[in-house]
């Protein structure tokens, strides 16, 4: 399999991107305590549908509010590798905390899951635009597209490894200190990253304006609505039914933790595949229809969650949602920063970050009132599927435009 090359100039660069990586790498054999194994834990402990929503959503509406602070906080230090320190070390707690689920009585413990992971989000919204700026500041522009195909075959290589490794932990260990173990293990490779994170060396600091563009200005930017309407429109397109997925398995198909760790397997592996591939999908059908196609495969994905009737149907579901979102989500970044300008990155960044997170609040909340309001889960998967399709057909428009927009003078030549 023939990796992206990075494309590198200095010692620093090559420093910058491996460090970028290995950062991700170590993020993601710990993800799965948080993305995969959370609401299994919470599903053991009697939550519903609604507080799965919440557990999804609250920390993103506490990062979109502390987002508006990274400016501030990015002042107090010299450079954004050392601004992000604080933030990102509280950040990773989200990982620890979980841990302490067993000493909360019994009718506390699904709420207290809630907790660990939204009061960490608060400096995870600072930590969140400070690491857009880095990752603009510690490259070349020629380096982000084969940095973030990178940065995404190794995340999903790694979280496939985590899942394997924690989901056999937990199938096989006592239940909750399994859980227990697992949360500690995630803290110690979160902290690792962070190492990484940190030896970063900023290549292209942002220039300094003396003229400060307001948040009003910028939204109403056509450069920054471009990039809001695709953000938005494929985070509420693909989360409102994401969370609902492991309920899905648990409760309507009978999965174990087993079953769970294959099911993010298959995704995982498909996911880091396509990863491969998103640059030369990108470069040959554009940024905005790479997002699109990928929201389409989504849709397939839901449909066919939606109608499984045993759990092995839907393992091809899972392979076709994670190669389907990976080419979405890493073609919205490489959209953002094609649209995002050198100057006024930090706020630019911060907006970008709230946008996306006021996004991801609202899908999963929305898809669980559904359940709570008493529709059937496979009704709202398909719904589900619906708005994925609806996205995926809409988002390339802007890339037709474009190209039409771009003909147009050419025949006027002629």
């Amino acid at each position: 399999m023939d990796l992206p090359q990075p494309a590198s100039t200095t010692t620093t660069a090559n420093d910058n991107f491996r460090h970028l990586v290995l950062d991700v790498a170590f993020f993601g054999l710990a993800t799965p305590a948080l993305s995969r194994f959370l609401s299994v834990y919470a599903i053991r402990l009697d939550a519903d549908a609604m507080l799965l929503g919440w557990l999804t959503a609250l920390p993103f509406i506490f990062q979109m509010f502390t987002s508006s602070l990274a400016g501030t906080w990015r002042k107090r230090y010299g450079d954004s590798v050392g601004a992000i320190y604080w933030p990102g070390m509280l950040y990773r707690l989200a990982f620890l905390l979980p841990a302490l689920t067993p000493f909360f009585p019994r009718e506390w413990q699904p709420f207290w899951l809630v907790i660990s992971v939204a009061v960490p989000a608060l400096p995870q919204g600072i930590a969140s635009v400070l690491f857009l700026v880095i990752l603009r500041e510690g490259t070349e522009t020629k380096q982000l597209s084969p940095l973030m195909s990178r940065r995404s075959f190794f995340y999903n290589i790694t979280v496939a490894v985590g899942t394997v490794g924690m989901g056999i932990l937990l199938e096989e260990g006592p239940f909750p200190l399994s859980y227990q173990i697992m949360y500690v293990i995630a803290f110690v490779l979160v902290m690792v990253s962070l190492l990484h994170v940190n030896q970063v060396r900023i290549l292209s600091p942002e220039p300094v304006v003396t003229t400060v563009t307001s948040p009003w200005r910028l939204l109403r930017s056509p450069e920054f609505q471009r990039i809001a309407f695709v953000a938005v429109t494929s985070h509420i397109a693909f989360f409102t039914v994401n969370a609902l997925i492991p309920l899905r398995l648990v409760e309507d198909l009978g999965a174990d933790e087993g079953f769970m760790s294959i099911f993010g397997l298959f995704e995982l592996l498909a996911a880091a595949l396509i990863a491969t591939q998103s640059p030369r999908i990108a470069r040959k059908i554009g940024t905005r229809a790479a997002i699109g196609v990928g929201m389409l495969g989504a849709s397939l994905a839901a449909l066919v969650l939606a109608l499984s009737t045993n759990l092995y149907m839907t393992l091809p579901a899972s392979a076709l949602s994670g190669a389907s979102w990976t080419l979405s989500a890493i073609n919205i970044f490489n959209y953002f920063c094609e649209t995002s300008p050198k100057e006024n990155l930090t706020r630019y960044s911060t907006l970008y970050n709230q946008i996306v997170a006021l996004a991801l609040f609202v899908a999963p909340l929305a898809g669980s009132k559904l359940v709570n309001l008493g529709m059937d889960l496979t009704a709202v998967l398909l719904i589900g599927a619906a708005m994925r399709l609806v996205a995926g057909l809409i988002i390339p428009l802007g890339d037709l435009k474009t190209q039409t927009s771009r003909m147009r003078p050419r025949r006027a030549a002629r």
